[in-house]
């Protein structure tokens, strides 16, 4: 993948350069491996960290990059492309370390935020439930004041949080009080007293990086862990969702423009009656229709950092981008593998794994149903 990419600095093609050196050495040579093992790629973040890839959208003043959105996101895509699992997670850490930036006190962000910053510590997003996916106001988790106020009791279940049982800190949306205004974020420790995770789902793709469930069983947060105030944790998660789904928006793209790549390359190498297969006109056109729907993908993702990153509000361009993003690396993905006939449909080409890694990108940081609700109620605002 070597995308032509119109980028607003110097600096940020230098770090579009490293990206694709750290990505090309330390992504590629490991990701089969690990997927087909499901195993856990030990060290890798912690390297994406000391190049400062894991703090890319936040300001230098506590340790970030101080980068726009719009190249935040595409170096996401050259990581999506080389790796979807470590791009998504590196996603979610990034979404992780928003509602603590954004809403924190002045004290908190100096206390925990640097070191999140640099990747010392990688973060997971535990907002859904086991009931409670879409409908973010009913989760169930509480968050029960001690008597003496000092800390708050942490009993429920949480769901299908990336990093699971790996991260060491989660942005936890918990309930404080009754009613959608009744929920609350805090900053949770990786490891404490009462709190255990499920095993790893065995989930479809994405498989080297776990996704579990935890169980919060009376496990204690001391109250400077509140981030925002009381009752604000809709408002933090749903801002930060805005900002995650662009994020997947972009992984989807990278993930579409491997696809792509692979299928490009088998078709200038596979003859059939004595011609390339790319020559014919039937395998071109769809080629053609690949190309242009990854070429609408990261306009609409940019579209919407660029609002982003001028203040603008861009909520429904951000579930548009989800959204168009997405279907595109599906239906990408899925044409790779028609491309590439039975070998497709083999593990000895990698296409079959991009086809089972889209799946899951029309579901999570908000189904594609949700993202045409959100669309359409902005319409109709």
């Amino acid at each position: 993948m070597d995308v032509d990419r119109l980028l607003p600095t110097p600096e940020a093609a230098d770090l579009i350069a490293l990206t694709r050196e750290i990505a090309d050495k330390e992504l590629s040579p490991r990701v089969d491996e690990h997927e087909a093992a499901e195993t856990y790629p030990e060290g890798l973040f912690t390297t994406l960290g000391e190049a400062g890839l894991l703090g890319l959208a936040y300001p230098e003043e506590f340790g970030g990059g101080g980068q726009p959105y719009e190249v935040y996101l595409q170096v996401l895509e050259e990581l999506a492309a080389r790796w979807a699992a470590v791009a998504v997670a590196t996603s979610v850490h990034t979404l992780a370390c928003h509602p603590l930036h954004s809403f924190g006190t002045p004290d908190q962000k100096e206390r925990w935020l640097p070191a999140m910053l640099a990747g010392e510590t990688i973060g997971g997003y535990s907002l859904s439930e086991p009931q409670a996916g879409s409908d973010a106001a009913a989760l169930s988790c509480k968050a029960e004041r001690t008597d003496d106020g000092a800390a708050y009791r942490v009993t429920g279940n949480k769901a299908w949080i990336t990093h699971g049982g790996k991260a060491g800190f989660y942005a936890l949306f918990a309930r404080t009080a009754p009613g959608s205004h009744g929920i609350s974020c805090f900053l949770a420790p990786g490891a404490a007293d009462g709190l255990t995770f499920g095993k790893p789902e065995r989930k479809m793709g994405l498989q080297a990086v776990p996704t579990t469930s935890a169980h919060w069983d009376g496990a204690l947060l001391d109250s400077d862990r509140l981030i925002g105030d009381e009752g604000q944790g809709l408002q933090i998660a749903f801002s930060a969702l805005d900002c995650g789904r662009l994020g997947i928006a972009a992984c989807a793209t990278g993930l579409a423009q491997a696809a792509l790549d692979a299928a490009v390359d088998y078709a200038n190498e596979r003859t059939t009656f004595g011609r390339r297969i790319v020559d014919h006109q039937g395998l071109g056109f769809l080629l053609a229709d690949m190309a242009a729907a990854v070429d609408s993908a990261r306009a609409t993702y940019l579209d919407a950092a660029r609002r982003r990153d001028l203040g603008r509000p861009f909520s429904r361009q951000a579930s548009a981008a989800k959204l168009i993003a997405t279907d595109a690396a599906m239906k990408v993905t899925t044409d790779a593998v028609q491309v590439l006939g039975g070998y497709g449909y083999t593990r000895d080409f990698p296409v079959e794994r991009y086809m089972r890694e889209a799946k899951i990108m029309q579901i999570f940081e908000g189904t594609n149903q949700i993202q045409r609700l959100v669309i359409s109620r902005g319409l109709a605002r």
